[in-house]
């Protein structure tokens, strides 16, 4: 699909043989703070999401892209479409990028665009919106980078290590 194809990478839908690499996201508790887990997930639990993942965004609400390298097919991280509302024509967005050596190189900045422009050409959302750690200076940079702009401080919002964090609210609305 050439939506989802860049320079570099390519976004793909989820494969059983995903399994291991979902599997080591979902229950590395240094991300769960960006996930709000609280859990960790069974690889039978992880199994069956994966059964399901054909599921159509109108019918799960959400779909989950594997972001993969086209130089070797390494999987490089994910990016998730989340809350879809085709009534109100928006979606949530969030990505990540699974390992340190994969950061910084420009993946996550050509992931997000490839979604920006699937969103726009295929959803037909009216925005995207992603809520970002207060903390989180690469994500805000990634997403501003990206056209999003700050509209809100959810205060206090999540509780972190005893810790209570402010949640920013970016939004890309789409101009017709």
């Amino acid at each position: 699909m050439l939506t989802l194809t860049g320079k570099h990478i390519y976004l793909r839908a989820l494969e059983p043989e995903d399994l291991d690499f979902v599997h080591s996201i979902e229950n590395n508790e240094e991300v769960w703070e960006v996930s709000s887990t609280q859990t960790p997930y069974s690889r039978f639990l992880i199994k069956q999401y994966l059964e399901n993942a054909h599921l159509d965004i109108y019918e799960a609400k959400q779909l989950r892209l594997m972001i993969c390298s086209k130089k070797n097919t390494t999987t490089l991280g994910l990016i998730d479409l989340f809350d879809f509302n085709p009534m109100h024509n928006r979606v949530g967005v969030g990505i990540l990028i699974a390992e340190n050596q994969y950061k910084g190189q420009g993946y996550g900045t050509e992931a997000l665009s490839l979604v920006i422009k699937y969103c726009n050409t295929h959803l037909r959302v009216h925005q995207l919106y992603a809520n970002i750690s207060e903390d989180n200076r690469d994500s805000v940079k990634l997403f501003e980078k990206q056209g999003f702009k700050k509209v809100g401080v959810k205060k206090d919002w999540n509780l972190i290590n005893g810790e209570y964090k402010d949640e920013l609210l970016y939004q890309l609305i789409y101009v017709h």
